[in-house]
């Protein structure tokens, strides 16, 4: 494969949509979020189509082929087309959101929340 077939690690994930800016792209990159074909990763690596990049957004993961380059950020339906998600991983990518919806979680009201709030939550967390 050419560097022609080949494009850098970061712009591949902006291009792709799974980050807004290229910057952020490198951000995760750099903090270890991003593994190509099993390895870690630096911004400059160039990622081709056959490649496998697992992807760690949270609280969700992807494990992706890559099957088209792009260094231009295009539409949705363009970016949908430079990968294909393994079955594997958006199985566990439903269950991790399936989880999350039925998950307790405390609402409280519009602003801060009050003296008595924030001791009743306190005490439910043990920290009282």
């Amino acid at each position: 494969m050419t560097t022609q077939e080949k494009v850098r690690l970061d712009k591949w994930l902006w291009a792709a949509r799974f980050y807004k800016t290229r910057s952020a792209a490198t951000e995760a990159v750099i903090g270890g979020k991003i593994e190509v074909n099993g390895d870690a990763a630096k911004p400059a690596r160039l990622v081709g189509p056959g490649d496998t990049v697992r992807i760690r957004v949270a609280p969700y993961e992807h494990i992706v082929v890559v099957t088209g380059i792009a260094e231009r950020r295009g539409s949705a339906t363009v970016a949908a087309g430079l990968y294909q998600e393994s079955d594997a991983s958006r199985a566990a990518r439903e269950r991790q959101h399936e989880l999350l919806k039925i998950a307790p979680g405390f609402d409280f009201p519009e602003g801060k929340p009050s003296k008595k709030e924030r001791r009743a939550f306190e005490k439910f967390r043990g920290k009282r």
